[in-house]
């Protein structure tokens, strides 16, 4: 369950988020949405209603990034599988270490695996898994991706185009849609309204790898969620039991991915003030599919 805090105005929901880390991953995959989540307020004004609460996970104590960067993990992998449950949020950075990961089949493969079982097993929770750069080629090795649209660091869609289609091969044959986009958003929870074609955020056919996206931004409040028009059933039926999955390209494309996730969780406004407050302009990617549609 995530964490109730007090406030003046009553509980707010505090979203728990936690980070995967795996040795040589990307500094700034790490950093930046870390900042982001940090910085992202239920009400901009008031700093009590802090909307994120951060945890890292890593094989050890302490883990170093490509560059050299050392971080101290808050617990250790084991202790990130027995208390899986208690997370909302499970986001993977790439970097170098990436290749040791699908080398080795080493964490954070089998948490990803699990967090999205776990999702199947129990859609009544409004999951959400996101990767940073190459981390989605660990999203396609689990075979997770398959009959779904994803995106990584320019430099990999070849790579991911390979391990996507050898997970289909593995699996039940449905391919993924590789997309050289931004940031990409399956299963969004939103109002779509009740003409499609006049939404800003869905694509009605999902698009081929080369086509260019347009301007959308992030969906409503996660607060409000119980008003939509979801049920269990519906999320169910959706692929993942309704796990939102997203995946980013590279470095910057992780910012702009994790202000998407507080305009989805949070409001538009939080994102748009942490935007604002890291004088950063927000760059938006595509959703390929709501809950309602």
């Amino acid at each position: 369950m995530s964490a109730i805090t007090e406030t003046t105005d009553g509980p707010i929901e505090v979203i728990q988020v936690l980070f995967a880390l795996h040795p040589s991953f990307g500094a700034q995959e790490l950093c930046g949405p870390l900042e982001i989540l940090s910085k992202a307020l239920h009400k901009i004004n008031d700093p009590a209603t802090k909307a994120f609460e951060i945890t890292i996970a890593a094989p050890s104590a302490g883990v170093s990034s490509s560059s050299g960067l050392t971080i101290k993990a808050d617990i250790d992998y084991d202790t990130a599988h027995e208390d899986l449950s208690e997370y909302d949020v499970l986001i993977i950075p790439g970097g170098d270490g990436v290749n040791k990961v699908l080398e080795t089949q080493s964490e954070p493969l089998p948490i990803i695996s699990a967090f999205a079982k776990l999702q199947i097993s129990d859609p009544s929770k409004e999951r959400t898994l996101m990767s940073i750069g190459t981390g989605s080629l660990l999203f396609a090795q689990s075979g997770i991706l398959q009959g779904l649209a994803a995106t990584t660091h320019p430099d990999y869609y070849t790579k991911m185009e390979i391990i996507c289609k050898d997970a289909a091969r593995k699996g039940d044959l449905e391919q993924t849609d590789v997309m050289e986009e931004n940031y990409v958003v399956n299963n969004a929870r939103y109002e779509l309204g009740e003409n499609l074609e006049e939404n800003p955020f869905v694509l009605s056919k999902r698009p081929d790898a080369k086509r260019k996206s347009i301007a959308r931004k992030g969906s409503n409040a996660w607060k409000e969620s119980v008003k939509r028009r979801e049920s269990n059933a519906r999320r169910a039926s959706l692929r993942l039991g309704g796990l939102r999955l997203i995946t980013s390209g590279g470095i910057t494309s992780g910012l702009d991915a994790s202000l998407y996730l507080v305009a989805a969780m949070v409001s538009h406004e939080s994102a748009q003030e942490v935007a604002r407050i890291m004088q950063y302009t927000w760059n938006k990617g595509v959703t390929v599919e709501g809950i309602d549609v």
